[in-house]
């Protein structure tokens, strides 16, 4: 993982305080409010809007839009192809309980100018913990105005006591699998009883194909799949997404099970 505070190691840049960073985010009801790094409510950031308002026009080149998340219950922006592949991963993560986009606006003196900037996602987990996640095309992290705003934006967010990622790809299998599952997001498109009467048929584990027909009394094999990936969707069942998805797939108990 790459450190991007060795971009300002030559410049011996010096790193503002917590409380000398601005954060801008808007409340729920739409509202601006501004604070300080340090005093800032991660849990009111959560539960806030973006503070960028996404614009489509003719000849626009970037595909964005809305996702509906079954982590938050709602939908989460994104301005991007690669910004959606990571929402789509978060949603997925059992570790991840919460998911907010263009969460803040971060402005700061960095002794010789004023820098703001937006990340693009934050997310937040069971523990309490946040991480701050910039996504970038991978041919443009080389760019040293990129590297520069990284750099900054992990000092400050390291010194509020977050993660920070920069996330460009993940394995095209993995994502392609957690984009097909996310078709069965949805807990009220399954029938709770079907899966409850999955998750007691799978044993240690089993293929796919052969959990499909070791429940006649419930149904075809049409039936009982789309209950097999809510629950693959869930974590509820777990099986290696680095593989193409199919009936030789082999699934097993998860820890939510």
């Amino acid at each position: 993982m790459t450190d991007w505070s060795d971009v300002l190691i030559a410049e011996d840049a010096s790193v503002p305080s917590a409380s000398d960073v601005t954060v801008r985010y808007r409340s729920g009801t739409g509202a601006f409010v501004d604070t300080s790094l340090d005093r800032v409510s991660v849990d009111d950031v959560l539960a806030g809007l973006p503070v960028r308002e996404m614009r489509w026009f003719a000849g626009r080149q970037c595909y964005s839009g809305w996702y509906w998340s079954a982590t938050t219950g709602g939908h989460v922006v994104y301005e991007s192809r690669l910004e959606l592949a990571r929402i789509l991963l978060a949603d997925h993560d059992p570790k991840v309980v919460s998911i907010a986009a263009q969460p803040f606006w971060l402005q700061w003196f960095d002794g010789s100018r004023m820098r703001r900037h937006v990340p693009d996602l934050l997310l937040g987990r069971p523990d309490g913990s946040v991480a701050v996640v910039d996504v970038k095309a991978a041919h443009r992290l080389d760019d040293p105005k990129v590297a520069r705003q990284f750099a900054w934006t992990e000092r400050l967010v390291h010194a509020r006591g977050w993660d920070f990622e920069v996330w460009s790809s993940a394995d095209r299998v993995l994502l392609e699998n957690v984009r097909f599952l996310a078709g069965y997001r949805r807990d009220a498109m399954i029938d709770p009883d079907l899966a409850e009467a999955v998750l007691d048929a799978v044993g240690e584990s089993v293929l796919i194909a052969h959990l499909e027909r070791s429940l006649p009394e419930m149904g075809e094999a049409a039936v009982i799949r789309p209950a097999i990936l809510h629950l693959l969707w869930s974590g509820r069942l777990l099986a290696d997404l680095s593989r193409p998805l199919g009936g030789a797939t082999q699934v097993r108990l998860g820890v939510a099970a």
